[in-house]
């Protein structure tokens, strides 16, 4: 998987969350959140997220440099990096589009 692609699933968790707490049509707590819809996906680093964050985690931490992490003003869960990037792993940029 590449940098796009862990951004992108990342969102695409963030995405799940929302949609989630918006078919409940109440606030989900944190707590729930967890157990809901983070816990069960593949993606998470359960250990991390529940040494850092403890059992109503606001930051999930992703098996990727990212996470997505609860944004209490806009009540939302949205994506931030954790973790260090190796630019180096990516591929050249080729700028005169040969």
């Amino acid at each position: 998987m590449n940098y796009v692609e862990m951004v992108e699933a990342a969102w695409a968790l963030s995405d799940a969350a929302y949609d989630y707490a918006r078919n409940a049509g109440r606030d989900v707590d944190p707590r729930e959140m967890w157990e809901r819809v983070f816990a069960p996906s593949p993606l998470v680093d359960h250990e991390r997220t529940l040494r850092e964050s403890g059992p109503q985690p606001t930051r999930i931490f992703l098996h990727s440099p990212y996470g997505v992490q609860f944004n209490a003003e806009q009540k939302d869960w949205l994506p931030f990096r954790h973790g260090p990037l190796d630019l180096s792993k990516l591929p050249p940029v080729d700028i005169d589009g040969a």
